[in-house]
C-alpha cells in the first residue's frame, strides 16, 4: 500500500523523512537542532524535527517509534513509548526521548532520532451497552493465558 504524505519544512535546516531501504517500514526522522543536546541518564528531552505533515486520509495516522540502534546500543528510546500523530495535526513533529541507560548520550544536529510509520487506523463509534458477548477467556487479564 502506497500513500503520499505532504511534508512542510518549518526550518530551513530540517531534513525530510526518508526510508533507509526499499524494505524499511519507517522513515527516519532527523533532529532539527542547532547544537548538540546531551541526554543524561533518566532525563527526558523534546527534540524538534523542523517538519509538519499532512496525511491524505483520516483513516491514516503517523506513529513514531524508537530507532532500534539508539535503543539497543545507547538506551535512547521514546519517552511515551509510541508517538501518535493524528491525521488532523498540522504542528511540528517533535520526538520525546529518554535515556534509560547509565551513560549520557549526545544527540547531534541532523541525527536520526526516531522512525515514522504511516498506518491505517480503524475509526470506531463507541456504543454503550449493558452486556458484552461471552468468550472462553472472559475477564481473565494479565497473565491469564499462561506464563509471562
Amino acid at each position: 500500500m502506497k500513500t503520499q504524505v505532504k511534508v512542510k519544512r518549518l526550518n530551513d535546516s530540517a531534513v525530510l523523512p526518508k526510508r533507509a531501504t526499499e524494505g524499511s517500514a519507517g522513515a527516519d526522522l532527523y533532529a532539527c537542532i542547532n547544537e548538540p543536546v546531551t541526554i543524561s541518564p533518566g532525563e527526558l528531552v523534546k527534540i524538534p524535527t523542523g517538519i509538519a505533515i499532512e496525511l491524505e486520509s483520516n483513516d491514516l495516522a503517523a506513529f513514531l517509534f524508537a530507532r532500534s540502534g539508539l535503543g539497543v546500543k545507547h538506551g535512547i528510546t521514546l519517552s511515551n513509548s509510541v508517538g501518535v500523530v493524528d491525521s488532523d495535526y498540522r504542528g511540528e513533529i517533535c520526538v520525546g526521548l529518554c535515556n534509560v541507560s547509565s551513560e549520557p548520550y549526545t544527540i547531534q544536529p541532523n541525527e536520526r532520532v526516531a522512525q515514522m510509520v504511516i498506518m491505517p487506523v480503524a475509526c470506531a463509534d463507541f456504543i454503550e451497552t449493558e452486556e458484552l458477548s461471552d468468550t472462553v477467556r472472559g475477564e481473565g487479564g494479565f497473565g491469564s493465558t499462561g506464563k509471562g
